[in-house]
């Protein structure tokens, strides 16, 4: 029963990467970024349910939430800083701060 949670993780991992390499929108790209954190998620948990050896334990649970509790504080932080962004330049395309001392 591991493998159709690991072919969801992964799924949603790479749909997230795809995602943000080929997007130019930040919020997008910020989107994108969570989506592989989710995919991440799922296989963690996965793997404490379903270890390869020995007893289910908690590990993976453990890990999980931890890497929600990462994925949110960098929501926060990521969220107010295209905010800030978007307030300097007036535009959420990344093109447009590919440079720096352009203001």
């Amino acid at each position: 029963m591991l493998i159709p949670y690991l072919t969801l993780g992964a799924a949603l991992f790479v749909l997230g990467l795809v995602g943000f390499v080929s997007r130019r929108n930040l919020i997008i790209m910020f989107l994108c970024t969570e989506l592989m954190f989710q995919g991440i998620v799922i296989n963690l948990a996965a793997f404490g349910r379903y270890p390869l050896t020995g007893p289910p334990t908690l590990d993976g649970q453990a890990f999980a939430l931890f890497l929600l509790a990462v994925a949110a504080s960098e929501a926060a932080l990521g969220l107010a800083l295209v905010v800030l962004l978007y307030r300097f330049r007036g535009t959420l395309d990344a093109a447009a701060w590919s440079t720096l001392k352009d203001s």
